[in-house]
């Protein structure tokens, strides 16, 4: 069995404050992307046999490992990962790798599985990849509601800069929280092919740890593109093209310098 385990970007991250428990109180809007990693999942008698980097460590690996013993141990699993999203880079490939192992486990081996519970102990992005397309989401990224956007051409670029989700938020201020986003705006901006209303809470310390990554930003929105921000905790930053022959000459520019791609959001597939 062979599965897409597509990237996403936030069209738009708001940190609300933190809470008593230590994490952030975020709102945001996550839209999958056509393209990500490669996922293959195959049954075997018993055990699991990974091919991928970090070994038991890969949280594809740990999804795996988590299904099976909640399912009580129904069979083993083969698993095959082919990463196509750069690490650290807010585009979510780990945690849409271990959505992926869990729905194709689901598949395979029936049970009485809480995926969603489990999707969410594994990290507060991988609920969402059970369901993809596009959703506001809350709290740390756990309380999702479905939303509706036409398949926009898009960009993401990656400058090689591998961000650690955990230092940028060590890195947040009290003058970086915001109020929540005007999501329903955003939308309406985007479906109409108008700049949104948005931001990334997490550009501020972001930039503060890393101030070439302006530039980055200045320069993809030098090249044509509109709704230039960065995704997630970075460093991969993501924009909107006229149409996808704008966004090929975009990424053909890009890709001597890091990592370039174009595709729609959630939508049909896009070439490489």
């Amino acid at each position: 069995m062979e599965r897409l385990a597509p990237g996403k970007v936030n069209l738009g991250l708001s940190l609300l404050g933190r809470r008593k428990d230590g994490y952030h109180e975020l709102h945001t809007l996550f839209a999958a992307l056509s393209f990500g990693d490669r996922v293959v999942v195959e049954p075997i008698p018993e055990g699991i046999a990974f091919q991928g980097r970090y070994g038991r460590r890969n949280l594809a690996y740990r999804a795996a490992e988590a299904y099976l013993e909640r399912a009580g141990w129904p069979g083993g699993v083969r698993i095959v990962l082919e990463k196509e999203l750069p690490e650290g880079a807010g585009l979510g490939g780990g945690s849409s790798d271990a959505a992926q192992v869990l729905l194709a486990l689901k598949a395979l081996y029936p049970a009485e599985v809480d995926l969603m519970a489990l999707a969410l102990s594994l990290g507060a992005d991988v609920p969402f990849f059970l369901q993809g397309g596009v959703a506001e989401a809350r709290g740390v990224g756990e309380r999702l509601e479905p939303k509706a956007l036409p398949p926009l051409p898009v960009v993401v670029y990656g400058p090689g800069l591998r961000l650690p989700t955990p230092l940028v938020y060590r890195e947040v201020k009290p003058h970086d929280f915001a109020p929540e986003l005007p999501v329903e705006a955003i939308l309406k901006a985007l479906a109409q092919g108008e700049e949104p209303p948005y931001w990334n809470s997490l550009e501020g310390p972001a930039f503060r740890l890393h101030p070439e990554l302006k530039e980055v930003k200045a320069r993809l929105k030098a090249l044509g593109l509109y709704g230039v921000l960065m995704s997630g905790s970075g460093s991969a930053f993501f924009g909107f093209a006229r149409d996808l022959e704008h966004a090929k000459e975009v990424v053909a520019l890009l890709r001597r310098t890091g990592y370039a791609r174009y595709g729609t959001l959630g939508g049909a597939h896009g070439a490489p």
